[in-house]
């Protein structure tokens, strides 16, 4: 099992401006190949709500919550063969690390998400927009 953490940049308690002066540390990075269980141990470890889902080639496909995990795992469909890959929200809208913070933010309000990875232009994870409360 892989897992790539990254720390907190210093800009991250900033509240104006982009995306990259406001996002989180990417946290925890996971291959799509990862079990529910497996998920859920490493973000119960890493004290963390959310994982970055990456390919085989360490590239953000997307982002998987812990009530989506806790959601599939109760599920009355759950087996031990669901892989990540099968449930993350591969479907979901990068950001930029250029993009504004108020644009991030609007899309996930919009598109009901609580947090956005944000990727560079070749896909890596560089961090997660997660929206105010």
């Amino acid at each position: 099992m892989l897992v790539q953490t990254q720390f907190r940049p210093e800009s991250a308690h900033r509240v104006h401006g982009t995306v990259a002066d406001t996002m989180e540390a990417a946290g925890p990075q996971v291959w799509g190949d990862m079990t529910v269980e497996v998920a859920l141990s490493v973000m119960a470890a890493a004290r963390t709500g959310h994982l970055v889902v990456c390919d085989d080639d360490g590239l953000c496909t997307g982002l998987v919550t812990r009530a989506r995990l806790t959601a599939v795992r109760d599920g009355s469909g759950y087996t031990d063969r669901i892989r990540l890959r099968d449930i993350a929200d591969v479907t979901a809208p990068f950001a930029s690390p250029l993009t504004t913070r108020a644009e991030a933010e609007r899309a996930m309000r919009h598109r009901r998400l609580g947090a956005l990875p944000v990727v560079d232009e070749r896909g890596n994870a560089l961090g997660v927009l997660a929206l105010s409360r």
